[in-house]
């Protein structure tokens, strides 16, 4: 990447000094919220960052030059802007090549993050195997980034639209090990609980470090995701969720909204749904996540 990985001069000095580093995506940004709503929960990422003792990076493609740490004008950038890029992996030669604007996923961070040598990202929730993938062959290729890229992703769980115990499946298969926050169950981002399971359970910020160094001494490779539940006073009734989950999941099929698009527009229809509720709550576990993920940072 030497010539195209542009990474800010905070971030390059806090790297060099070994102090913590926490990436956060940028689809959040430019296709999670409406503005102004986005540039908030992006900067909000950031101070929480801060205050918990973290340099955050927040990664994009502006340009076509990847960017590891934006300023708060890259950020508003984003926001606003039309036709900005949604960038896995798969997408980066893409705009990179074309000079274009990317907002890059789960799996675009990590592979930015892991470039410019930073180890723990925080999002809200990671991508996964849809439902009725059976049939589709829908599996987001954050499962298969998590399984390549040492990066630890703090997450609440995987999006609670997606089928998780297939999720959860294709994690083991792949050996990603799925790490539990003070819980035993594999959140489902606006709710605490699924009834699934996580691989093992970690009460301090200091233990899941200590996992991700002996992954990282026995050459293990890939990353691991750390599941950290949503604030219970933000957490949202499983039952109603899974009612208006299944009203969203009904639109998508009859408007025939296929491939990466399904994701955003049941996200959308859950806003509608819930009057704002769930934009509300998705903010809420991003910030916790954000706190969380700069201590594991500062334990690493």
């Amino acid at each position: 990447m030497d010539g195209h990985l542009q990474i800010a001069t905070e971030v390059m000095l806090a790297l060099d000094a070994g102090v913590p580093v926490v990436a956060f995506e940028s689809t959040i940004i430019s296709h999670g919220f409406p503005y102004p709503a986005n540039v908030e929960c992006a900067l909000e990422c950031e101070r929480v960052c801060r205050e918990a003792g973290a340099v955050p990076a927040t990664i994009a493609v502006l340009d076509g030059r990847p960017c590891v740490g934006l300023t708060r004008e890259q950020i508003e950038h984003l926001a606003t802007a039309k036709g900005v890029a949604k960038v896995s992996r798969r997408d980066l030669g893409v705009v990179v090549a074309q000079r274009a604007d990317g907002a890059t996923t789960v799996a675009g961070t990590m592979v930015l993050a892991a470039m410019a040598g930073i180890r723990v990202f925080a999002t809200g929730g990671i991508g996964g195997v849809h439902r009725g993938a059976q049939r589709s062959f829908d599996v987001s290729a954050d499962l298969l980034e998590l399984a390549r890229t040492p990066v630890a992703v703090v997450c609440a769980g995987a999006k609670s639209v997606l089928d998780l115990a297939l999720t959860l499946e294709v994690l083991e298969t792949h050996g990603v090990p799925v790490i539990g926050y003070r819980t035993d169950e594999f959140p489902a981002f606006y709710s605490r609980t699924s009834g699934l399971g996580v691989d093992v359970r970690c009460e301090t910020p200091g233990e899941i470090a200590g996992i991700l160094r002996a992954r990282e001494s026995l050459g293990l490779g890939g990353g691991a995701v750390i599941a950290n539940p949503i604030p219970v006073e933000h957490e949202i009734d499983r039952t109603t969720l899974d009612g208006w989950t299944d009203c969203a999941l009904r639109e998508a099929d009859e408007a025939g909204v296929r491939g990466k698009n399904v994701t955003p527009f049941l996200l959308a229809r859950l806003h509608a749904l819930s009057g704002g509720a769930t934009e509300e709550a998705n903010k809420q576990l991003v910030w916790s996540n954000a706190a969380l993920a700069a201590r594991i940072a500062a334990a690493l």
